[in-house]
């Protein structure tokens, strides 16, 4: 820490309704702050714009997968087989490359003296 400052690592979560042709909307941001054993994901879907790339798209199964993002990171039961892995790991996870509808993006650091803060920032600037 150094002027109150820690650092984050982040990275969006992105909805590819069709892998092979790459097209996506961020639909949440997931932050980590080990100085502060820090871990939380936000997410927002704008299923219109969804909709405007796939008519067709799963919306109760992003969702669902988002829902599902967001209980890893919460110590305690959403966590699920993940509640008693420290938050680095949990993070690691969730940042790892996979190809799937949802799916991270890379993960970027800066610094922040308040990462719960920084994370509905990044939502707002990012995603909303």
């Amino acid at each position: 820490m150094r002027n109150g400052l820690d650092v984050f690592e982040y990275a969006l979560l992105r909805v590819v309704p069709h892998v092979e042709r790459g097209e996506l909307i961020n639909a949440g941001v997931i932050v980590y702050c080990r100085a502060r054993s820090f871990l939380a994901a936000r997410t927002h879907l704008d299923e219109n714009r969804l909709y405007a790339l796939d008519p067709t798209a799963d919306v109760t199964g992003v969702r669902a997968a988002l829902t599902a993002i967001e209980g890893v990171c919460t110590v305690g039961s959403r966590a699920g087989q993940a509640a008693g892995d420290e938050a680095g790991r949990r993070f690691r996870w969730l940042v790892a490359p996979r190809s799937t509808v949802v799916q991270p993006g890379p993960v970027h650091t800066g610094l922040t003296a308040d990462p719960a803060a920084e994370a509905e920032r990044l939502l707002d600037l990012l995603v909303r």
